[in-house]
């Protein structure tokens, strides 16, 4: 038993030395995308730090889910934030898990740089959009009377800067159209719902997406709109995006192709090609038809030579 808990573990580090070589390699010739991806998630966490000082508190917008929905109340809206941790943690480890398991789809790196791709233009948009007109917060410390609902005016440079993290992001005011957390949560899904592969766990995510989605309206964190927004202006940033990026190299092979392999379709469509030249009696290439011409010619002088040679003989 013991000897085989540590064959094991050797397989094991074994496996996580290979990937984690495979990754460094990937990471030195992408760093500059994640790094990119990275600093714009300050960014953006700095363009909702500033729409919080243009905030104006006011009377809550009449709002479709609001009246459909019951209110969670504000002792309960850490569901939400307790949904999306779990959807964020789940993610952040399934894009880590070649480093362990023998089923390997993705590479950790190449992922990550599709990720804060489909992100970054998605916070794009939104950073336009909320920007665009300030709506009075839903959230019980955006609401009039509350000292949250307005910041005062930054004494320095520094402190606008420093965006009060993480307090500042989590009672931010102002950012509304469209939800961040929901964002985070489709592309999560969409990227699982091309590379993963559980069925059950694909329908699960959309069916805990779904359910962040009510959470948050429940907890008057957003208004309905920022949600359905962002429902359809993801689901198009990703499907727009994804097109022009490179895909993944398939990992069945062992390492990184240069090239694509061909798809199934094509595979079969040139094997039949190929019959059908059989069939008609030419070669597949026609360098190859040239080549046994030659031997074929090759070898019917010899075959005349040797006749001759043999006639002379008996001559």
């Amino acid at each position: 038993m013991t000897l085989y808990i540590g064959r094991e573990a050797s397989k094991l580090w074994k496996r996580i030395c290979a990937e984690t070589t495979t990754e460094i390699n990937l990471l030195l010739d992408n760093w500059k995308y994640l790094l990119a991806g990275l600093i714009f998630q300050y960014i953006h966490g700095l363009a909702a730090r500033g729409v919080h000082y243009l905030h104006r508190p006011g009377p809550t917008l009449q709002d479709l889910g609001f009246f459909i929905l019951p209110e969670l109340g504000q002792d309960k809206g850490y569901i939400s934030e307790t949904v999306f941790t779990c959807v964020f943690l789940s993610f952040l480890l399934w894009t880590f898990h070649p480093f362990i398991f023998k089923t390997k789809k993705i590479y950790t790196v190449l992922v990550w740089c599709r990720v804060l791709a489909f992100l970054v233009a998605s916070q794009i948009l939104r950073i336009v959009t909320f920007y665009s007109t300030q709506l009075p917060g839903p959230n019980y410390h955006c609401r009039e009377g509350s000292k949250l609902a307005r910041l005062p005016k930054p004494e320095s440079v520094l402190e606008v800067l420093l965006i009060n993290f993480p307090r500042g992001v989590i009672y931010g005011c102002g950012d509304l159209i469209f939800s961040s957390h929901m964002i985070f949560t489709l592309v999560f899904v969409l990227t699982y719902q091309k590379y993963g592969t559980r069925r059950c766990i694909k329908q699960l995510a959309w069916l805990v997406a779904i359910i962040q989605s009510l959470l948050i309206v429940a907890s008057r964190k957003h208004y309905t709109v920022d949600v359905v927004v962002a429902w359809y202006t993801v689901n198009l940033v990703v499907f727009f995006i994804d097109k022009k990026l490179p895909e993944l190299p398939d990992r069945t092979s062992g390492n990184l192709p240069l090239l694509l392999p061909l798809s199934t379709k094509d595979k079969d469509s040139k094997t039949k090609e190929e019959n059908q030249k059989l069939l008609n009696g030419n070669s597949v290439d026609p360098a190859d038809w040239r080549r046994r011409s030659e031997v074929n010619g090759k070898t019917m002088e010899d075959a005349n030579g040797l006749h001759a040679d043999t006639a002379m003989n008996g001559a």
